[in-house]
């Protein structure tokens, strides 16, 4: 075999999909000022922006979604249109979201043909359908016996790999991946990225949209960086550093630095001493001040995420003690705790934090009923609407108007609105699950200083997260859980290495068990 012609070949060829000049407005609001995007068959091409660049806008202009106002689009080297979405899979383009779009009553193979099955003489034909099958799910690396088990029974990753079979069912040539790891563990990131690898090796191209910048120097081969509706530029990744993706997503230099420490209080708010929450978490020490920060790290599957449940009253506390402002309190329900002071940012706020197609004021508003109707029983939409004003002016959310529906709105700003319902009223402690997941590298930003103004102004705050960066970046302590339990405790002068080292097991000498303190003792180590 000639691999200098093949390789000569495969860069004669035209590109797999060329956009080039694209525009889409809204009305007047202008999503796409001018994008330009060329991606080759076989190569992993991401395509990264902070939340509201533009990216997603041109995602849908790909899939057939929505229609491009301006621009030229070509597929193979020919002018196609892309006007619907039946349009965009007959030319073999497929999208594969998040949370995957699939039957969890229907088998895998009923999931993977719905709508396109194999027939012969009028009727499905099952064996070929499993043969195909046997393929499909070779090629995305799940076993052959799995086809005709629920897709509801199925992990996340299971499903996703299933969501992608599907999409090479309908022979896909190029296939959208928008956030695929986001909600994976590390060994599911990898089955994930060795799929991908064999469907490139086949000649798919993929469009790879994450907000994780690290993980695309493990998988692109080109990067593509948009702003302000702009393409700024392509070019292969191995040219760039995270930071420089960072910065140019922003249009600057991305501060680093961490949180000043402050000189310290004594008066503790939250302390959980030898606290169970049956197979949750168990025998955790923990303790928040007034004006402190304390961040919770750990894995997916670690526990972090249900210690803040916990607090919350969503988990019950089963053993040990919970001390709320000097008291053991046992919070049966969020309302008790949100009754005492208490409020939670939820990690999942599609599912537990929004309501979808209710405006902006609604969404902030809606855990306040009382400040809404004062004395006469009855909302008032003036008071709301102020009320939703304030908070859009505090934490700079971006929005035309406090009328505009929540769902319209880019994933950073949706999370700055959930952020302002638990404000309005002023918490003693905010716990926060995981406040900038799926968001941008600006918005995160600016979500970190609101946190920091919280703290300053005397807040207790309680962060659970599974970003490294983040909780070495915000907090003034850090606790590390790795199965369900404390593994270790680290002061602000703790590295990276460290805290992955407590969270996988390895033993860290600057780290100590938490052991037996009294409530509101800090315990940190230097």
């Amino acid at each position: 075999m000639d691999t200098r012609s093949d390789a000569a070949a495969a860069a004669a060829a035209p590109p797999r999909l060329a956009l080039s000049g694209i525009k889409k407005s809204y009305g007047g609001v202008r999503a796409i000022r001018h994008a330009d995007l060329t991606v080759a068959a076989g190569e992993v091409h991401a395509l990264v922006g902070e939340n509201g660049a533009g990216k997603s806008t041109l995602i849908k202009i790909i899939a057939g979604a929505e229609r491009a106002d301006a621009g030229r689009m070509r597929f193979d080297g020919e002018d196609v249109s892309i006007s619907s979405t039946s349009d965009a899979i007959a030319l073999g383009v497929q999208t594969v979201y998040q949370e995957p779009q699939l039957f969890p009553e229907l088998s895998v193979a009923e999931n993977v043909f719905v709508g396109r099955e194999l027939t012969r003489r009028g009727r499905i034909d099952w064996k070929a359908e499993a043969r195909q099958m046997a393929e499909l799910l070779a090629t995305v690396g799940l076993p052959e016996g799995l086809s005709a088990v629920p897709v509801g029974q199925l992990s996340i990753a299971e499903q996703q790999q299933v969501s992608i079979a599907k999409s090479l069912a309908a022979e896909a040539s190029v296939l959208i991946l928008d956030e695929p790891s986001a909600i994976l563990t590390d060994s599911e990131i990898e089955v994930l990225f060795s799929v991908i690898r064999r469907l490139t090796s086949s000649g798919v191209s993929v469009i790879y949209i994450s907000h994780r910048l690290d993980e695309l120097f493990r998988i692109a081969d080109t990067v593509t960086v948009m702003r302000d509706g702009r393409t700024v530029t392509t070019v292969p990744i191995s040219e760039l550093s995270v930071r420089q993706i960072a910065e140019l997503m922003v249009g600057g230099l991305v501060t680093e630095g961490r949180r000043e420490r402050p000189t310290g209080s004594t008066d503790t708010v939250l302390a959980l001493t030898g606290a169970s929450s049956g197979d949750r978490f168990q025998d955790v020490d923990l303790s928040v001040a007034a004006g402190e920060i304390v961040g919770v790290y750990g894995l997916i599957g670690s526990g972090a995420g249900e210690i803040a449940a916990a607090v919350y009253g969503m988990n019950p506390v089963t053993e040990g003690e919970l001390w709320y402002d000097g008291a053991a309190r046992r919070f049966r329900s969020p309302r008790h705790a949100k009754a005492a002071g208490i409020s939670l940012l939820p990690a999942n706020r599609s599912a537990q934090g929004s309501f979808a197609f209710q405006s902006i004021a609604f969404n902030i508003t809606i855990g306040s009923l009382r400040a809404l109707s004062r004395f006469s029983g009855w909302v008032s939409a003036r008071r709301e609407l102020a009320i939703a004003d304030d908070m859009i002016r505090r934490l700079a959310i971006k929005t035309p108007s406090a009328r505009q529906v929540i769902s319209a709105m880019s994933g950073g700003n949706a999370q700055k609105v959930i952020l302002a319902r638990q404000l309005v009223e002023t918490p003693r402690l905010l716990v926060l699950a995981e406040p900038t997941q799926g968001v941008d590298v600006g918005a995160k930003e600016e979500i970190h200083r609101i946190i920091s103004q919280l703290a300053d102004g005397g807040a207790a705050v309680l962060v659970t997260t599974s970003d490294l960066g983040e909780v070495l970046r915000i907090s003034d302590r850090i606790l590390v859980m790795r199965e369900g339990r404390i593994a270790a405790e680290f002061g602000p002068g703790a590295s990276q290495v460290e805290i992955l080292a407590a969270a996988a097991g390895d033993v860290v000498a600057a780290a100590s068990s938490p052991g037996d303190r009294a409530p509101g003792s800090e315990g940190t180590i230097s």
